[in-house]
């Protein structure tokens, strides 16, 4: 099967829309439409429900998305490992969700890296549904999360934990007004979400919402406010005094999770990259400690 038939179905599928699917795979509007015809005539079934302004998916659509996913995935994973240089002789993924590159990962990638000679590692930014339906279809070796996926199939282990503190862009900021200066709400997780939803009813709502915590640093760096943020990524500013610290609002943390499949190939690698995970977690301990 033509592997561009299925990154157009996928495609079409994620637009909800021809036009825009045509627009970024760079082809035609006809082009993506003699695609999918391709497809449904080798199949033997309609894929789509065609309506203006609303495409949907048939039931047998429906059953091949999942495939046309692994395939197009395995793909891409044997384009890599054919490609190896040749000082590399194995490969090894991982993923992390954007919070997870920005609060633990971005700190020691070099050292893993480094750690790990001859195996050439991808490293990549994936939402947690994604990172676990890859481990499950085996083209994604290692992810890193804070919500631990409950999956018979994979092995979850927590490698640390990770102090998460109330800091503000004003010095005068309390327990009193932490929520009412531009308060900016970072989802950490189902975790956090359960222990703020309990710990700050009835504060005022935050005035800008995002999923990254690297944002929301820049945010209040640049325009004053407030938020939960990892020591580890403001420890810099604080002593500069461009952050502080607003000791009265109680601080969280978050445990950091690593998760794999039970019968990946690759378990003597895959323990020495978690060994190296591991051992980033004295200095996120210290800091907690200071």
């Amino acid at each position: 099967m033509d592997i561009d038939l299925l990154k157009t179905f996928v495609e079409v599928v994620r637009t909800r829309h021809f036009g825009k699917a045509a627009e970024n795979l760079y082809i035609t509007q006809s082009a993506v439409s003699f695609r999918i015809r391709q497809l449904e005539q080798g199949l033997g079934v309609n894929l789509f429900i065609r309506q203006r302004n609303n495409i949907q998916l048939t039931a047998p659509g429906e059953r091949l998305l999942p495939h046309a996913q692994m395939i197009i995935t395995g793909m891409q994973r044997a384009k890599v490992d054919v490609a190896l240089a040749d000082n590399m002789h194995k490969q090894i993924s991982l993923a992390g969700t954007p919070n997870i590159w920005d609060a633990f990962l971005q700190f020691g990638i070099t050292n893993i890296v480094s750690a790990m000679p001859g195996v050439s590692l991808v490293a990549e930014v994936k939402a947690q549904q994604e990172s676990t339906r890859l481990l499950l279809e085996r083209t994604l070796d290692l992810a890193i999360l804070f919500d631990p996926p409950k999956v018979d199939e994979l092995v979850v282990e927590r490698i640390c934990e990770l102090p998460i503190i109330p800091v503000s862009g004003y010095d005068t900021a309390t327990n009193e007004n932490f929520f009412d200066n531009q308060y900016v709400y970072v989802d950490w997780g189902t975790t956090f979400s359960l222990w703020h939803a309990r710990q700050f009813t009835g504060k005022t709502p935050p005035y800008f919402r995002t999923s990254t915590g690297r944002i929301a640093l820049d945010l209040i760096l640049q325009c004053g406010g407030s938020a939960f943020i990892p020591q580890v990524l403001v420890e810099g500013h604080l002593e500069k005094g461009e952050l502080f610290h607003v000791k009265d609002v109680e601080n969280t943390s978050r445990d950091v999770f690593i998760a794999y499949h039970r019968d990946n190939e690759q378990k003597e690698l895959i323990e020495t990259l978690v060994n190296l995970l591991s051992q980033m977690t004295p200095s996120l301990s210290l800091k907690k400690s200071k």
